[in-house]
């Protein structure tokens, strides 16, 4: 074995007796809500379709004519070759539905937040992290080579007290939150963030990629929790959770979209998104503006579901199941994979040490049946107690406390 080797063995080796290594599974989609793996049909409770678009006819066939009017590939960077015009059309839709003058759209979420960050920020500036930002906002962040202070989570005191004790020193100052907390499935205090950067001259960014054609009658949980104007935030979102397709955006002005699209380097140096999938994406972005039942829908099931267990009201249709250990959460999803669902045990580093979990997943794809019937396997397990009692606040305590 190579130093390499015996590198890359020693490390899994370590995370294998943490019980934190992690292995792909051949699932198959089964239509709908449905997947196969291992030779099992199963209920999936752990993906991020939220609206069931991804299988959707509408979204094939507008990626099959695409595919067979303009090919498989992009070609380059679409400041080498040109702007296709699908792109026009779905950043135009997009910035009507989050009701922005303008967006721009990048290789995924992930990638947006690596591009936007760094192109608003640098290092004479201050950056505020909500410590349970996703990952993409932390790796955005260090890129800028500024000066990172993560705050806790919702508190609102704790950036107050940081922007007090640091803003003067800095150039500018971005904040960053998200819209839903993809893990815990609640809000971020929008409105309160929004108003501290107004008070200390700051510029607030909202990744909304879990509420984004989910809240706010799709517009996402700025529109479901805050009067805030859009063009006002970065309003950082994705076309691979909702949307039933594949990208990333950044909503906003139309002069801060200018500025993108020549600063960001995830947006500047990557191949633009195929034609097939920007096609697939505007008729995912149309059956979100047209079909205001199946974007009510994830949110109504989470809500019987957590009403059927005696459990908080979700603010999302994300239901997180806090377990404890690694080992914990393993166990629980064994369980329930042997009753027919399929519910991804979520481990540290994605969540915090001893807040291992199951991230419960709601679909317009699923049935009352399918919500009734995993409701009813939770309490047969004995997974609700332990939910309540490791589970802590709710978002708003958290909020309040802050």
């Amino acid at each position: 074995m190579n130093s390499l080797d015996a590198f890359a063995a020693a490390k899994l080796d370590a995370l294998e007796r943490r019980r934190l290594k992690r292995d792909l599974a051949v699932t198959r989609p089964a239509g709908g809500a449905r997947v196969e793996r291992g030779g099992s049909r199963m209920v999936s409770f752990c993906s991020n379709d939220y609206l069931g678009l991804a299988g959707d006819r509408r979204l094939r066939e507008a990626a099959i004519r695409a595919l067979d009017a303009y090919g498989a590939g992009a070609g380059a960077a679409r400041l080498v070759t040109g702007n296709h015009p699908l792109f026009e059309t779905l950043e135009g839709r997009i910035a009507a539905v989050k009701g922005t003058d303008d967006s721009c759209v990048f290789g995924s979420g992930y990638l947006a937040n690596l591009g936007v960050i760094p192109a608003i920020a640098g290092r004479e500036d201050l950056i505020l992290i909500d410590a349970l930002g996703h990952a993409s906002m932390h790796t955005g962040a260090r890129l800028t080579g500024g000066r990172i202070v993560a705050f806790g989570h919702n508190d609102i005191a704790q950036c107050r007290s940081v922007l007090e004790r640091e803003r003067a020193r800095h150039k500018h100052c971005l904040i960053l939150t998200e819209g839903v907390f993809g893990m815990d499935g609640d809000l971020g205090a929008i409105g309160p963030l929004h108003r501290l950067a107004e008070d200390f001259g700051a510029w607030l960014l909202v990744d909304d990629a879990h509420g984004f054609g989910v809240l706010g009658g799709g517009a996402g949980a700025t529109r479901e929790v805050s009067q805030v104007p859009p063009s006002s935030l970065l309003n950082i979102g994705t076309l691979s959770k909702a949307v039933g397709a594949y990208g990333g955006f950044l909503a906003a002005s139309a002069p801060v979209c200018a500025l993108i699209r020549n600063r960001a380097r995830s947006f500047v140096y990557s191949t633009g998104l195929p034609a097939s999938v920007i096609a697939s994406a505007i008729a995912g972005i149309e059956a979100i503006e047209t079909e205001p039942d199946r974007v009510a829908r994830p949110k109504r099931h989470a809500e019987a579901f957590c009403a059927a267990l005696g459990l908080p009201a979700p603010d999302s249709q994300i239901v997180p199941i806090v377990l404890g250990e690694p080992d914990d959460a393993l166990a629980a999803a064994d369980a329930l994979a042997a009753r027919g669902f399929l519910i991804a045990p979520i481990r540290p580093p994605t969540v915090p040490a001893g807040t291992a979990r199951l991230r419960v997943t709601f679909s317009a794809a699923h049935s009352e049946s399918d919500v009734s019937a995993l409701a009813t396997a939770m309490v047969e397990l004995g997974l609700v107690a332990e939910t309540a009692a490791k589970a802590g606040p709710s978002s708003a305590e958290r909020t309040l406390a802050g």
